[in-house]
C-alpha cells in the first residue's frame, strides 16, 4: 500500500506541474504575429491604420536625425537597401528626377532613402550609395530594432529571402523582400498619402507639384 501511495502521489505532483507551467505560459506576454506583405499593404492602400510617425535614426554622415529635423519640407519616404539590383535603384532614380524636374519648387521636397538591412548598411555604405541618385537624398539607417519600429510606424513589410539574381547570389548574401511605396509626409509630419511601386517620375510630379505650391503660398501641406 505504500507503494500505492507514493505512486499516487507522485502523478499528483506531476500532473500539478503541467498545470503550474501551462498557467505560466498563459501569464507570458505573448508577442503579436507578423503581417504578411498582403496584410501591410490592404492596411496602407485603405488607410485602415495610422501611418507615419516619429523616428530617431542615423543619417548617411553618422549623425542622429529624428522627423522634427525635416518640418518644413515635404517628405517622399522609400524603404530598400542597397545591395537591391532591381527596384530601389528605379523609384529612387524616378524621385530624383522628379525633384530635378519640379525645379526651384523642388528644394521645398526632402527625400528619405531608410534602409531595412541595417546590418550592412552601415553610414559608409549608405553614404556612396545615396549621392548616386541625388545630392539631396539623405539614407538613413539605425539598429534592427529601430528599423523594425520604424517600419512598423510605417506598415512596411520586410523579410529575407534566399537570393536569386545572380549578382546577389555571387555576393553571397541575401535578397529582402520588401514593401516599395513612396510614401508622402507633410510638413508638419502628418502622413499624406503613398506613390505606389513603379510610379513614373511624371505622374510623381502631377502629385507633388500642387503640394509644393501649397506650402510656397501658405507653409503647410494641405489637410
Amino acid at each position: 500500500m505504500p507503494q500505492v501511495r507514493s505512486r499516487s502521489l507522485l502523478a499528483l505532483s506531476f500532473a500539478g506541474g503541467i498545470a503550474l507551467a501551462a498557467a505560466g505560459w498563459w501569464l507570458v506576454p505573448q508577442r503579436e504575429p507578423e503581417r504578411t506583405a498582403s496584410e501591410l499593404m490592404d492596411v496602407v492602400m485603405w488607410n485602415k491604420e495610422p501611418i507615419g510617425g516619429a523616428f530617431s535614426l542615423i543619417d548617411h554622415d553618422g549623425r542622429r536625425r529624428t522627423d522634427a529635423d525635416f518640418r518644413g519640407k515635404l517628405l517622399m519616404v522609400y524603404f530598400g537597401f542597397t545591395f537591391c539590383s532591381d527596384a530601389c535603384p528605379i523609384d529612387l532614380q524616378s524621385i530624383a528626377t522628379t525633384i530635378d524636374r519640379l525645379g526651384s519648387a523642388g528644394e521645398r521636397v526632402q527625400p528619405l532613402f531608410i534602409t531595412v538591412d541595417p546590418e550592412k548598411d552601415t553610414p559608409p555604405q549608405l553614404k556612396p550609395y545615396v549621392a548616386l541618385f541625388h545630392p539631396r537624398l539623405i539614407g538613413l539607417t539605425g539598429t534592427p530594432a529601430e528599423i523594425k519600429k520604424v517600419a512598423g510606424a510605417y506598415k512596411v513589410y520586410y523579410a529575407k529571402t534566399t537570393a536569386t539574381n545572380p549578382a546577389a547570389a555571387n555576393r553571397n548574401t541575401t535578397d529582402i523582400d520588401h514593401t516599395g511605396f513612396v510614401f508622402l509626409v507633410g510638413t508638419n509630419g502628418e502622413y499624406l498619402g503613398y506613390l505606389p511601386p513603379g510610379t513614373a517620375p511624371e505622374r510623381m510630379i502631377e502629385v507633388i507639384r500642387p503640394l509644393v505650391s501649397r506650402i510656397a503660398s501658405t507653409g503647410v501641406t494641405p489637410p
